[in-house]
């Protein structure tokens, strides 16, 4: 029933996160702090499937989406129906322009930390007036889509609920923490993603991450610009496509490492503009 077998990757993540969840909540102690690192991984990987779940869902069955959204929701940190006004709906459309809920930078014109730091925040609540309308306006475009997205926050709330009243310090660390992780770095991506690149160019209008590492950690997630050229193409076809197009995007918007780069902007940059000339 899997749209593409490539999603039994996908499915590896989210059993992995699964069972890494039950053995931290049954272990003596607040939680293995060797494993805590792949619990926070295993989160932001989980905004990555939600996001991709999005674009091209994994199965063929609506029910089994729904339950995927379910699964994905509790370690993602949000609902994944709220990915559809804010993210296909708005910023796919306007790809960093005005009126673009994701656009970036925010409060500053320059790209710096302090600019990157309150970006995520500013951009989540940016978003939350977009996704109650959304929701609200499903009640009369379609009353199935709606039901549905209800019952996204209504699991979400009530597993968040029972965790705490079972054992907050537990839900606090395993499930609270990792999501404002996954949340504050997928928020970040796109920003590293779309900040000072070119938004009016056909082919300039987003940075690309192609170190071989990052991508086959996180579904291929670096190659942006195709994604934004086709968006409902799946995640395993990216690196294919980018291949194609590759020629066509300036150098500029096209990184071998994300590691060096970051350091490079926000490292390194910032010393250099103090020299003096």
């Amino acid at each position: 029933m899997l749209r593409k077998r490539h999603d039994l990757r996908t499915i590896a993540y989210l059993v992995i996160t699964v069972g890494l969840f039950f053995y931290q909540w049954r272990y003596d102690g607040l939680f293995n702090p060797w494993l805590y690192p792949l619990t926070l991984f295993l989160s932001l990987s989980t905004a990555i499937i939600s996001h991709n779940q999005n674009h091209v869902s994994m199965w063929r069955s609506r029910p089994l989406n729904l339950l995927t959204n379910y699964v994905i929701g509790i370690f993602y940190g949000h609902p994944a129906i709220g990915w559809v006004p804010t993210h296909n709906l708005n910023h796919h459309k306007l790809n960093n322009r005005d009126g673009d809920l994701s656009i970036c930078p925010r409060w500053f014109k320059g790209n710096h930390l302090l600019s990157l730091l309150i970006y995520p925040t500013i951009t989540s609540l940016a978003q939350t007036k977009a996704i109650r309308e959304y929701i609200s306006g499903l009640r009369t475009r379609n009353r199935r889509l709606y039901w549905e997205a209800v019952s996204e926050y209504v699991v979400f709330f009530g597993l968040m609920a029972v965790a705490f009243l079972v054992d907050w310090k537990k839900a606090l660390f395993l499930l609270l923490i990792p999501q404002q992780v996954a949340l504050f770095t997928i928020q970040s991506i796109n920003f590293f993603q779309h900040v000072e690149c070119d938004k009016t160019s056909e082919w300039n209008h987003s940075r690309n991450f192609t170190g071989p590492l990052v991508n086959a950690l996180l579904f291929n997630n670096g190659f942006h610009t195709v994604h934004h050229e086709k968006p409902g193409v799946h995640w395993s076809e990216l690196p294919n496509l980018h291949a194609q197009h590759a020629p066509k995007i300036g150098l500029e918007c096209i990184e071998p490492s994300w590691p060096r780069w970051f350091a490079r902007i926000y490292l390194v940059r910032p010393f250099r503009r103090l020299r003096p000339a």
